[in-house]
């Protein structure tokens, strides 16, 4: 009877260490897979590649990009002086974000952050005027009228403007212009 009891505990050892090579084999592959998607994920550059976003009303957006009212926009999260986010968003044939309506407004309002924002002042103008050298609407960002006219502007979601040091790094959101 001791040798059975003996033999019956060796099968069911066995059996639970095959288990266990199977359970461990099985995640090890997982987690190959989940760590060689992750670094196959596409960089801040967007690329060629366009494809339908959801809520794009009418547009094509590269990926990452979201769609909105046929504009696209990519919020970035890696903080840059105005120059060098303005540069950047122009080498992915876009512009620092330029509001053009409230709608607008509301939509890039989502975000907790403070970002770089396409407003610069025109001294040969004397005003302020967006990126692509468009007035501001009077009734979008009131403030700005009293900013220092040396340094730049960023923007946040509770709908707050600040003029701060255009070398102050900060993240930004770029936008594509599609009509």
């Amino acid at each position: 009877m001791a040798v059975s009891q003996t033999t019956l505990w060796n099968l069911i050892s066995g059996i639970l260490g095959v288990i266990c090579l199977l359970l461990m084999t099985t995640m090890g592959i997982l987690l190959k897979n989940l760590l060689l998607t992750e670094s196959i994920q596409p960089t801040l550059s967007p690329g060629p590649i366009t494809e339908l976003q959801k809520g794009s009303d009418c547009c094509s957006c590269p990926k990452r990009w979201i769609g909105h009212q046929c504009n696209c926009y990519l919020f970035f999260d890696e903080l840059k002086s105005w120059t060098e986010s303005r540069d950047f968003c122009a080498s992915q044939n876009s512009s620092l974000l330029h509001i053009q309506n409230r709608d607008e407004l509301r939509f890039v309002s989502s975000s907790k952050y403070f970002y770089w924002i396409g407003v610069y002042y025109s001294k040969e103008n004397g005003t302020w005027l967006w990126e692509n050298g468009l007035a501001l609407p009077q009734d979008l960002l009131q403030t700005i009228q009293t900013f220092d006219t040396k340094k730049c502007v960023i923007y946040s979601s509770s709908h707050s403007v600040l003029d701060v040091s255009c070398e102050d790094k900060s993240r930004f959101i770029c936008k594509q212009e599609l009509m």
